[in-house]
């Protein structure tokens, strides 16, 4: 069995699908393992730390797919490059199937077994293989620390002979992973924070931490979340009574971090221009869903943009911006995944096995997926 990982080719990209801890694994498993050269780059890995651990290297993406059975990828072959596959292989990385449903396509024609990372359920015996919470994990971290970056205040209470420093005050909308992150790194930065979220059952997470919980709590809340554990989207009378909530609770905040998504649609809009000019001058906005249309209207991807007194921050793919350990949590969500699908040391995948149903996107040259059939 022959095993590629790829070097990650577009921007902002860092992370490596495969760290020499992980490449043991998967020898361990029967896997002969090629990295493409320089595929670790990014994440501080050099080519020869995966030849003492005992990979290949391959010159170029070609020399590393075409006998592959198994490819590992961050974000997956261009739709160009599907063709360079042998047919057949089983392909794992975040493909964002909704978005970018052209290459989904292309897979097929390729004859590719895909299988969409981000799809795998959130069921107990698959918590080690989430890519979504890994990955959010180290995002909620960051961006409590790119805002403060950009916070031209102190985050703790300091007591000074010279008079007291009040404490930030901290909201961050939506407690899924990467909130809940980011509310206990703000906590331990001294913030007071509080954080909002549709899904009643967030409230006791966020007290947990130590923060405070805002919501509009009617009859609609009671069905907020989906089996999978997502925010369903509410209707237009709900999100008016959250949006007035959140504009009173926002003019007194220093600083928001916005990290609310739904799968496969648009990020909602959290916070229009106009509760942008309520907040005091010289507060931070931090939006996480900016690469999905963004949780604030002003936000831009790949920018931090000034407006009305506020900074907005939008960096792209913010895991990547914690390479390393982005990679080293990714790296193992694979292994994880695909242990289960070797059986003396042959692939034989389950397709009955709820973990591969709902992932795999591409199968027989066709897409395969309940959740994208239909959809162009």
């Amino acid at each position: 069995m022959k095993l590629a990982v790829l070097r990650e080719r577009r921007d902002a990209e860092k992370r490596v699908a495969a760290s020499p801890e992980t490449v043991k694994k998967l020898m361990a498993l029967g896997f002969e393992v090629i990295i493409e050269a320089g595929a670790g780059d990014g994440a501080s890995i050099p080519d020869k730390s995966y030849e003492e651990a005992g990979a290949s290297i391959a010159k170029d993406l070609k020399a590393a797919v075409k006998d592959a059975d198994v490819i590992f990828s961050v974000q997956g072959l261009e739709a160009k490059d599907a063709k360079h596959t042998k047919k057949g292989a089983a392909q794992l990385a975040v493909l964002n199937p909704f978005v970018e449903r052209d290459r989904i396509d292309a897979y097929a024609d390729a004859g590719l077994m895909a299988f969409a990372m981000e799809f795998v359920p959130r069921i107990t015996r698959a918590q080690s293989m989430d890519v979504l919470s890994s990955q959010s994990n180290l995002a909620g971290y960051k961006a409590v620390l790119d805002g403060a970056a950009e916070f031209g205040r102190a985050f703790p209470m300091m007591m000074t002979a010279a008079g007291t420093v009040p404490p930030a005050k901290v909201m961050v909308m939506g407690a899924g992973v990467a909130g809940l992150q980011a509310i206990a790194t703000a906590k331990r930065l001294g913030a007071i924070v509080s954080a909002t979220d549709v899904r009643p059952a967030a409230k006791e997470q966020v007290e947990s931490l130590g923060g405070k919980f805002v919501m509009v709590e009617d009859e609609e809340t009671a069905a907020a979340e989906t089996a999978g554990g997502y925010a369903k989207e509410m209707s237009d009378e709900y999100k008016a009574k959250q949006a007035t909530l959140i504009a009173e609770t926002l003019a007194k905040q220093d600083m928001a971090i916005t990290t609310a998504l739904i799968p496969g649609r648009p990020a909602p809009k959290l916070i229009t221009e106009e509760m942008v000019k309520s907040m005091k001058p010289g507060s931070v906005i931090v939006d996480l869903a900016v690469e999905m249309g963004g949780n604030c209207e002003l936000s831009k991807p790949g920018e931090v943009v000034e407006a009305h007194g506020v900074k907005i921050v939008g960096h792209r793919n913010v895991p990547s911006r914690l390479a390393a350990d982005a990679s080293a949590l990714y790296a193992r969500n694979l292994v994880h995944f695909i242990t289960p699908m070797v059986k003396d040391g042959a692939l034989a995948f389950d397709f009955e096995d709820e973990v591969i149903k709902e992932s795999v996107v591409t199968k027989d040259g066709a897409v395969v997926n309940d959740r994208l059939k239909g959809e162009k």
